[in-house]
């Protein structure tokens, strides 16, 4: 599960209350999570995961000032840990005697637009427009760790999940042309994992852009739909069975098993089922 829970959950009455009502409903193994800022102990604490913080070692546990953190019902291994934390980071667990490596991300969000499509520029343009923001130095800044880990899949499969603030190349292909303006965009946030063999899951369970958009952000009144968080995986003993999205708006009631729980985010959730063979 990937979740970006905004300023810990904490913009809502009782956010952190209904975080953790979304999370025992959802149930997943493990979570990648954004924007934790203090939240995450309590809410591990309350559903009994293992927690970790991306954060240097000794980091009090509740620090505020923390943005990503990882939980998990299965024992962590190894610490992967970068020189910056506050963008990428992560740790081993072990499944079924076997390490897997999960990596959660938070890139920054400019630049923006809201419906690229109409600012007027070329394929080649937006490419170059999408460089000229602090998202794209970030990730020059971590991409050596992202291409290391990538390189040792054979032997510890790889999951990174995140918020890349960033819609997808894949669902700006030749099926959604028409929806934006004639446009392909090739988008260099989520091309480059591609380029390193690794995929996403949500579009490798649904390759389907116009039947399954998987819209994880959104904006009232506006035309502001678009797919920005992901979960990549890469490893021969990885296979994704089964993914979905859960999406509202801040402060609507979120809908699971025919349970309405107010929604303390901006975000939308992602989970992917994987099947682990040996």
């Amino acid at each position: 599960m990937v979740w970006n829970i905004l300023h810990g959950a904490n913009d809502i009455p009782d956010g952190i209350e209904h975080a953790i009502e979304i999370i025992k409903t959802i149930n997943p193994d493990v979570i990648l999570m954004i924007e934790t800022y203090g939240s995450g102990k309590k809410i591990a604490d309350a559903l009994g995961y293992n927690f970790h913080l991306i954060a240097p070692e000794g980091t009090l546990l509740d620090n505020k000032e923390i943005n990503l953190s990882i939980f998990s019902k299965f024992p962590f291994g190894d610490r992967i840990d970068t020189d910056y934390p506050f963008y990428l980071g992560g740790r081993e667990i072990i499944i079924a005697d076997q390490r897997i490596r999960f990596c959660t991300n938070w890139f920054h969000y400019l630049p923006w637009n809201n419906s690229p499509e109409t600012m007027g520029l070329t394929s080649e343009e937006l490419l170059d427009w999408e460089k000229t923001g602090p998202r794209f130095e970030m990730i020059q800044k971590v991409l050596p760790y992202v291409k290391h880990y990538a390189s040792q899949t054979d032997s510890i499969p790889l999951i990174v999940g995140g918020d890349f603030n960033s819609p997808s190349h894949l669902d700006w292909g030749l099926e959604t042309k028409s929806r934006h303006n004639k446009l392909i965009v090739p988008w260099y946030s989520t091309r480059l994992l591609e380029d390193l063999g690794m995929m996403d899951s949500y579009r490798t369970v649904h390759p389907n852009p116009l039947t399954h958009p998987g819209i994880t952000w959104d904006t009232k009144e506006q035309k502001d739909e678009h797919r920005i968080d992901y979960i990549y995986f890469k490893g021969n003993s990885l296979k994704a069975l089964k993914s979905d999205s859960y999406k509202t708006f801040l402060g609507d009631s979120l809908t699971i098993n025919n349970r309405k729980i107010p929604y303390p985010s901006d975000h939308g959730i992602v989970v992917t089922t994987f099947q682990l063979e040996k």
